[in-house]
């Protein structure tokens, strides 16, 4: 058996605060470090050794694989970080509050964004602050590569290959991985892993510091069973393709 956690981040400044994050690099709140080390503890009683881990560029899920791991005595474990795992860019709504942006360009509007999986935000101008191209941790990569505004589907456009490439190889090589990263990003990886529909995968959300822990048939892709840690705390799953 074969074990892959995915974990979202702990609760964020901006979570707190109820604004569109996306690719901004807030921290945690005390809230979130809380969470982080509770999936550290919820991950020792698993008593599962990591080969590896992965996670964004982004600290605010840096920190909560740092704690996790530490909650499991694992330091020692490699991670890779990379910019592909990011949240999904929000484009123009980046840093405005939910519901002052309900109140500006209607319920509807906002939920069209926020749940379509196909329309993108209105895009971020390369000049922008928030835009990426503008933030020394991307300065290595291509600017043309780097969204000024994301849908869901251009989120899974970036996740899904590099999970094949990256990740996959790992799986099939009966690793145990964790992986850290955003609601965005991990909605990307559960649509691949359970082949949930494009019409229904923004309806699945990851709850911030629970983790789920997924296991596979050893040597392959083949999901056996998927639970979060925190029942208290879990939200829907998608059916277990062929189960």
């Amino acid at each position: 058996m074969t074990h892959l956690v995915l974990v979202r981040h702990g609760q964020s400044k901006w979570n707190k605060e109820n604004r569109f994050t996306g690719w901004v690099d807030v921290d945690l709140t005390a809230e979130g470090v809380k969470e982080a080390k509770k999936a550290g503890k919820l991950l020792a009683k698993e008593k599962i050794q990591f080969d590896a881990g992965f996670t964004s560029y982004q600290r605010r899920a840096i920190r909560t694989l740092w704690m996790a791991l530490e909650g499991v005595e694992q330091f020692h474990v490699p991670v890779t970080k990379d910019w592909h795992l990011n949240e999904r860019h929000y484009g123009g709504l980046t840093g405005l509050n939910k519901q002052e942006t309900r109140d500006k360009h209607g319920e509807e509007q906002v939920h069209i964004w926020r749940r379509s999986f196909d329309i993108p935000p209105p895009q971020l101008d390369r000049d922008h602050e928030y835009h990426p191209a503008n933030d020394p941790k991307y300065d290595g990569i291509d600017p043309a590569e780097l969204p000024g505004g994301e849908s869901l589907e251009m989120t899974t456009k970036r996740v899904v290959p590099y999970y094949n490439s990256q990740i996959v190889p790992f799986i099939l090589a009966n690793c145990n991985l964790i992986v850290s990263a955003h609601g965005n990003s991990l909605r990307a990886l559960m649509k691949e892993l359970f082949n949930v529909a494009d019409e229904d995968i923004p309806g699945f959300e990851f709850p911030t510091g629970n983790p789920l822990l997924i296991e596979l048939d050893e040597g392959t892709l083949n999901v056996t069973s998927a639970r979060y840690l925190d029942q208290g705390r879990a939200k829907d799953l998608p059916p277990i393709p062929n189960a």
